[in-house]
């Protein structure tokens, strides 16, 4: 299975080349901790291509603007995915970038065209539903993994809920999730590290949802919960355990280890003879 991810790099002059790498979404965020030179290098070694993946295919993807020194990208794995991972990734990366501006784009390929100022329906895939996760049971065993494929669903006064976030994000779902939570099975408190999650007040009729991934659409789950207030978070879960009320409470990171864990990760990863 490839892991497909689109490259752009955007000139001074503003015209830019787009590349496409059949399995560069692996180890994305770790490329990119090389910095701008060996990136750049690593890039233009690449296949120029005019395909750009869609938000089905598009499974990693980097802008490299060097005129206005912007950094844009997105992965599906990796430690930039990962929640006790995650701030020590982009703290390296904005050290790696030093000047540049460094941002994690949610809405995958669809921001990179936005920003580019072409039509971000090139590479929308509209015509499929949601890909619903399953509810996760207490003690299902992708619980035991240190890194769990979970998103975190708080709904109410007291259910909490564990859905497998092998697909989208619940909130794509719609209303039509709070059916399938009805009588679904309760994890009393969610304590996991978490991708992904989203908090429903029923009464007031608002949400809150985050991400460490990139989601379809991103901007747009508005449209999907008509009459309701939605409000993204982007990747701050601490948002969710703010309005939880004790029932989303993942382990606390370790700074200076997450940094030390990335950086390992980053020198392995070149001494297999990825990266730049």
């Amino acid at each position: 299975m490839a892991d497909r991810a689109n490259f752009v790099v955007v000139r001074e002059s503003g015209e830019f080349e787009l590349y496409l790498s059949r399995f560069g979404a692996v180890g994305i965020d770790l490329d990119l901790l090389a910095g701008p030179a060996a990136v750049l290098s690593m890039v233009r070694g690449l296949r120029v291509d005019d395909w750009w993946l869609d938000d089905v295919l598009c499974q990693g993807a980097a802008l490299i603007d060097l005129g206005r020194r912007v950094l844009m990208f997105f992965a599906w794995e990796g430690p930039s995915t990962v929640m006790r991972h995650r701030a020590a990734t982009l703290e390296l990366l904005r050290a790696a970038w030093a000047g540049w501006e460094v941002r994690w784009t949610y809405d995958g390929p669809a921001e990179l065209r936005t920003y580019l100022g072409l039509d971000p329906e090139r590479v929308r895939e509209r015509r499929l539903g949601p890909a619903v996760g399953s509810l996760l049971e207490p003690g299902d065993e992708e619980l035991a993994d240190p890194e769990p494929m979970v998103a975190v669903v708080t709904a109410g006064a007291a259910g909490c809920y564990l859905v497998a976030h092998t697909g989208d994000h619940p909130i794509r779902e719609g209303a039509a999730l709070l059916d399938r939570l009805a009588g679904g099975p309760q994890h009393g408190v969610c304590r996991v590290p978490a991708e992904a999650g989203m908090h429903v007040d029923p009464l007031r009729r608002r949400i809150g949802w985050w991400t460490l991934g990139a989601s379809a659409e991103a901007y747009e789950m508005p449209r999907r919960w008509p009459g309701w207030t939605v409000e993204f978070w982007q990747d701050r879960w601490e948002e969710h355990v703010r309005v939880s009320a004790g029932r989303f409470e993942p382990p606390p990171a370790d700074r200076e280890r997450a940094l030390a864990q990335v950086r390992a990760a980053a020198a392995q990863w070149r001494g297999t003879g990825h990266g730049g």
